[in-house]
């Protein structure tokens, strides 16, 4: 294993997880054999063969691959077709050995619950794992189905799986009336999604030894308004379809500076902003922009909000499925994407989003169920 401050990698576990995937095991312990599979963005291709190799026995799916995502198509003539989609990646393991966030996956039972610890337990490996459910289990339904396994979500956003097959298979996706994202809701629909925008603003000086600091000009220090600005700013609530969005602009990283004795001549902060689905991503730039009048915005990264799709009927026959209130998503998910295309998509699945990236995640075994049989529900109704 590893020690404290490395980081691990795939060849540290190659030895654990399955060989191959049972999706007609219980789908919680479906989950914890997808825990133990090592899959941090961008070193997928072993949960992926597997996941492929799954679904391409049933029978029934017609299935595309492209990188480390894969879609599965149903054609069984039906009037309307659901996308059910997810990502294989996580974000990379708790630099600590023994940590519960680690591979392998643990069970505690807690409380009168059974509880799966595990990088991925909530973000998104129950969720997959409902997906993985379904279609083994499903033959025939409501509406046709089409199962997507991306890779890449939790980095750069011109790196998404989702992304690629869009660009690369859209006749594969674009026939789909409605989407269902299992990213962790806790058991409820979230509608929607903030927008998210990464942005640096840099500052310059002069630099001179800091025992003749009046021949230097201080970049640190003219970073003071812009922090000012920051610190300021009262994020703003807007209600977008009866759900009220919260945005957030915060500093999320600062560096200046060369040593103890130098006046620093560059300075740089890392800006994020988090926008309600009122705005267009052209907007949300404009706002920024009015925020920092004066200052050159460097944009590393941009990704437009979802409104809810609440009023869609299949959306609305979801939340009758589920049976409780919908909620927004505060955070950025490929929901955005699907809103791009004009297919109306929600968030719905296992486990609480709080503690997605924790060193702490896990989701019960009751949780993953709960969502298969809402969905399982709801796909088969007539």
């Amino acid at each position: 294993m590893v020690g404290m401050t490395e980081r691990y990698t795939a060849a540290d576990f190659s030895s654990f997880g399955p060989d191959s995937l049972d999706l007609t095991k219980d789908v919680a312990d479906l989950t914890a054999d997808l825990l133990d599979i090592y899959s941090v963005s961008g070193e997928e291709k072993r949960i992926a063969d597997l996941v492929e190799a799954a679904l391409s026995s049933l029978g029934h799916l017609e299935i595309t691959r492209d990188g480390d995502s894969i879609i599965a198509r149903t054609n069984w003539g039906k009037p309307q077709r659901v996308v059910l989609a997810g990502h294989l990646d996580t974000v990379p393991l708790p630099a600590v050995e023994g940590s519960l966030g680690t591979v392998p996956s643990v069970w505690k039972e807690q409380d009168g619950a059974r509880l799966l610890y595990g990088r991925g337990a909530t973000d998104m490996k129950g969720g997959v794992a409902v997906q993985l459910a379904l279609a083994a289990l499903l033959t025939d339904a409501a509406y046709d189905i089409t199962y997507v396994f991306y890779d890449n979500e939790e980095v750069a956003s011109e790196l998404s799986g989702l992304g690629r097959l869009m660009r690369n298979h859209a006749q594969l996706l674009t026939d789909a009336d409605f989407a269902v994202l299992l990213e962790p809701t806790n058991g409820t629909i979230e509608g929607g999604c903030n927008g998210t925008m990464r942005f640096w603003i840099h500052t310059s000086g002069l630099r001179a030894h800091s025992g003749r600091a009046w021949k230097g000009e201080n970049a640190i220090h003219k970073m003071a308004d812009v922090l000012t600005r920051l610190a300021t700013y009262q994020p703003a609530t807007y209600e977008v379809e009866g759900l009220d969005f919260r945005e957030g602009l915060n500093a999320v990283q600062i560096s200046g500076g060369v040593a103890g004795n130098i006046i620093p001549d560059e300075a740089s902060v890392h800006i994020n902003y988090r926008f309600a689905p009122n705005k267009t991503l052209e907007e949300a730039v404009a706002h920024v922009e009015e925020v920092f009048s004066g200052y050159e915005l460097d944009f590393v990264d941009q990704s437009a909000a979802a409104r809810p799709g609440l009023d869609a009927p299949m959306s609305r026959s979801l939340i009758e499925s589920v049976g409780r209130e919908p909620q927004p998503k505060y955070g950025w998910t490929d929901v955005a994407r699907f809103s791009e295309i004009g297919i109306p998509a929600v968030n719905f699945g296992p486990g609480d989003a709080l503690l997605a990236h924790t060193d702490n995640e896990h989701v019960s075994d009751e949780a993953v169920r709960q969502c298969l049989r809402a969905l399982e529900n709801w796909l088969t109704a007539t």
